[in-house]
């Protein structure tokens, strides 16, 4: 239904029905933030994976830009005690725990926890359940989508005419292949999330927390 045309045997995307449907999407993601919803971006394929952590980080909501753990939203407690672990392992290093130990225990605990935080790092604060997830190219994502759709979780995606976009709640139909589009279309998205927070005044109050960190 978003097909425009083939070209050499290539299908082309109808980009009046990309314009609305990023749209439709811009919009409920917008709302769900007015409501103080928070989204998880997924994204690993190598294309996505700095525009979708750069993004994420800039309208501070959560990541997965590595391998999708299983269980992230189904075995959400896992997850949890997992970062956890991790926390645990940043304080240790932090307090020169690490140095105190013999260098093969050094390694070892370091080796643990630069695993752990290429994993989880852009999940490290989710203590919740994600409101929506946003995902580049559902089909490479499956695992997400299913644990999305099992728990009734929207999903927002860019997806190629090789997906199914019955699979998803809010389909944008682009090349999910190209950096250009992903870029083109996951900044739009979170411009417009940028504005409603600045709108409730929340923009502000994520600013003076990242000053915070970084003080600390």
């Amino acid at each position: 239904k978003y097909i425009y045309g083939k070209r050499e045997g290539i299908h082309v995307i109808d980009l009046t029905k990309t314009i609305e449907e990023a749209e439709k999407a811009k919009e409920f993601l917008q709302n769900l933030v007015r409501m103080g919803g928070k989204i998880l971006f997924v994204g690993t394929k190598k294309q996505a994976k700095e525009v979708i952590r750069r993004e994420a980080e800039r309208c501070g909501m959560f990541y997965v830009t590595e391998r999708w753990l299983g269980g992230t939203l189904t075995n959400f407690e896992t997850i949890r005690k997992s970062v956890g672990r991790l926390k645990e392992l940043q304080r240790m290093e932090e307090e020169g725990k690490f140095d105190r130990l013999t260098k093969k225990e050094a390694i070892h605990y370091r080796k643990e926890k630069e695993k752990l935080e290429k994993l989880l790092s852009g999940i490290i604060d989710m203590e919740e359940l994600p409101d929506a997830v946003f995902i580049v190219d559902p089909r490479r994502e499956i695992n997400a989508v299913r644990e999305a759709r099992k728990l009734g979780i929207p999903i927002v995606a860019i997806l190629d005419t090789n997906c199914n976009p019955d699979d998803v709640d809010y389909p944008i139909p682009a090349n999910d292949d190209a950096l250009k589009s992903i870029n083109l279309i996951t900044t739009r998205i979170v411009d417009a999330i940028i504005e409603v927070l600045k709108e409730e005044g929340k923009w502000e109050e994520k600013l003076e927390e990242e000053g915070e960190e970084n003080e600390g």
